[in-house]
């Protein structure tokens, strides 16, 4: 059985790009894409697909309020931010709103692969630039900067 994905991206080279590699991947199936939050929310209760691999600046609804609607209302579905903005404040907004994982934008392929199979297994995935500010964040803590 295919993990069904739905890309949520208002960059559509972005999506169109990725489709045909996800739909390449052994057990992954892209079953529809979206342009904006709104309409993510739309094709997520259409569809309700395994992964969302959701941008956090979209027009008409942003990723972060999109995911928050969706894990709501189908909390079965897992939301995956893939983004190219790595302020604190977007990355624990979006993991707050409930998506399972973080990825920047400049990630490998592979890893986004690796990001959608360990959600879709129930766990968390973050990319490494991601992880430093959820540890931060967890802790308390500003970065610890050398003299």
């Amino acid at each position: 059985m295919s993990i069904k994905i739905i890309l949520a991206d208002d960059h559509e080279i972005l999506s169109e790009c990725l489709k045909p590699l996800l739909d390449k991947e052994p057990g992954l199936e892209v079953v529809a894409e979206a342009n904006n939050g709104r309409m993510a929310v739309k094709r997520a209760q259409e569809l309700e697909p395994d992964i969302v691999i959701m941008d956090i600046s979209m027009p008409d609804l942003n990723g972060v309020e999109a995911t928050r609607q969706i894990i709501n209302r189908y909390p079965g579905i897992k939301v995956i931010a893939l983004s190219m903005n790595v302020d604190r404040k977007c990355v624990t907004d979006m993991l707050r709103s409930g998506a399972s994982g973080y990825l920047t934008k400049n990630c490998s392929f592979k890893e986004l692969v690796s990001a959608v199979r360990t959600v879709t297994a129930g766990k968390t995935f973050l990319s490494p630039e991601i992880s430093g500010i959820v540890i931060e964040e967890s802790l308390g803590q500003a970065p610890i900067t050398g003299s």
